[in-house]
C-alpha cells in the first residue's frame, strides 16, 4: 500500500517552492511557465509511459508512472487543488462501477 504521506511531503515541497527563484528551482519554474509547459510536461511523461509499458521495461515504467504522478500534482497545484482533492474522488468512486461512474458524469 503507498504512503499517502509521502505525497502529502511533496505536496508540501510543491508550495513551498512555487514561490522560488524560478533560476533555482524546477518547480517554480514550471509554475512561472504556466499551464501551458505544465501540460506539456504532463503529456510528455505520459507518453514516456506508454513507451515504458509497450517495451514492458517495468523498473522503467515505475519511474515514469512517479514522473506522471509528480507533474500531475505540479499541475493540481497550478490550479490551487491538491492531492486530498484526487483523493477525496478516489473514495466517492470507491465501489462504483466504472461504466455507471462514467455514465454519471456523461448524463444530463
Amino acid at each position: 500500500m503507498i504512503d499517502i504521506e509521502v505525497l502529502h511531503r511533496v505536496s508540501e515541497t510543491l508550495v513551498a517552492r512555487k514561490e522560488a527563484d524560478p533560476e533555482s528551482s524546477y518547480v517554480s519554474g514550471l509554475f512561472h511557465k504556466g499551464t501551458d509547459a505544465i501540460c506539456k510536461k504532463v503529456a510528455e511523461e505520459a507518453a514516456e509511459t506508454i513507451m515504458a509499458a509497450k517495451d514492458k521495461d517495468l523498473l522503467h515504467l515505475v519511474w515514469e508512472v512517479t514522473d506522471v504522478w509528480f507533474h500531475t500534482l505540479v499541475l493540481l497545484h497550478h490550479f490551487g487543488l491538491s492531492v486530498d482533492d484526487v483523493l477525496a474522488e478516489f473514495r466517492r468512486r470507491e465501489g462504483v462501477s466504472g461504466i455507471d461512474e462514467k455514465k454519471s458524469r456523461t448524463a444530463g
